[in-house]
């Protein structure tokens, strides 16, 4: 699915506190139309980045970069509307979990309906018969009645399908899952991530699946990046994750369950030696 076309273009991304303390440090990669993982634990910077690519980051953090780019263009001086314009109709996000992302006081297809009125000259039963299209598209049952539902009426899955709906009525080219099945349970994860893919070849889009997880996004991925206390630390091929020699990418890799390995003691990371070795304090 890659192509020559650049969804995201970074350089030497920085992301500080407003008091000075580093939290992205030096970030660089590039993506064009294809499937990124973009890889590390709690704190290491992966969300803030995501943030960051969606002008969502707050007020008391500050990104600085000598390239910064969605789709050729420069995002760290645009304006609330010129966001506006962006979000939503070239690039969309899927956040972590529905119950705070969906508003409980919104019907389901007026908030799948919500980035159609906003970017999108159409009447109200084309708007209409769009959502319950989408719906149907991401897998969700009775369409025509699911939209009048309230977003306490599903199950985590299905919330995390009217999220993808929400994302995707527009048809960008850049969708940025931020550690989209965190809430599911294990059995949903997997149907989720395939969902997400499968959309996500059908429409020829760029994907940057943010996580922590490296073995369940593999298969999702053609490219991993890992990163650990704010840098990156690794790139590779997803292919190859089986055989990476990085120190922290082989150890994320070694520790994946199997039946194989129970009673056998996990490795453990030497992390003193690591943070000697990349700098990190």
């Amino acid at each position: 699915m890659q192509n020559n076309q650049t969804l995201i273009d970074i350089d030497n991304l920085n992301i500080c506190l407003d008091n000075g303390h580093p939290l992205v440090k030096d970030l660089s990669f590039s993506m064009g139309k294809e499937r990124v993982a973009l890889v590390g634990e709690s704190g290491s910077g992966k969300s803030l980045t995501a943030r960051t690519l969606m002008g969502l980051l707050t007020s008391a953090c500050i990104p600085s970069a000598n390239k910064l780019e969605l789709l050729g263009q420069p995002i760290l001086s645009l304006s609330q509307k010129q966001w506006c314009q962006l979000r939503g109709q070239d690039v969309a996000m899927v956040l972590q979990d529905p119950k705070y992302a969906l508003n409980p006081a919104r019907t389901i297809g007026m908030q799948v309906e919500e980035p159609l009125k906003l970017h999108r000259k159409m009447g109200r039963k084309e708007r209409i018969e769009k959502v319950e299209y989408m719906l149907n598209a991401v897998g969700l049952p009775n369409p025509s009645t699911l939209r009048r539902w309230y977003p306490h009426q599903l199950s985590g899955g299905m919330g995390q399908r009217v999220m993808l709906a929400i994302a995707l009525i527009n048809n960008p080219k850049l969708l940025i899952a931020d550690e989209p099945t965190s809430a599911l349970d294990h059995a949903m994860r997997d149907q989720v991530l395939e969902l997400i893919y499968s959309l996500v070849e059908e429409r020829d889009m760029g994907l940057l699946l943010i996580s922590h997880d490296l073995q369940q996004v593999a298969q999702y991925s053609e490219r991993v990046l890992v990163m650990y206390q704010g840098q990156l630390l690794d790139q590779l091929p997803a292919n190859e994750l089986a055989n990476a020699t990085h120190p922290y990418t082989k150890t994320l890799w070694s520790c994946q369950p199997h039946i194989d390995k129970r009673g056998a003691p996990l490795p453990v990371l030497d992390r003193q030696a690591l943070e000697e070795r990349y700098g990190n304090s």
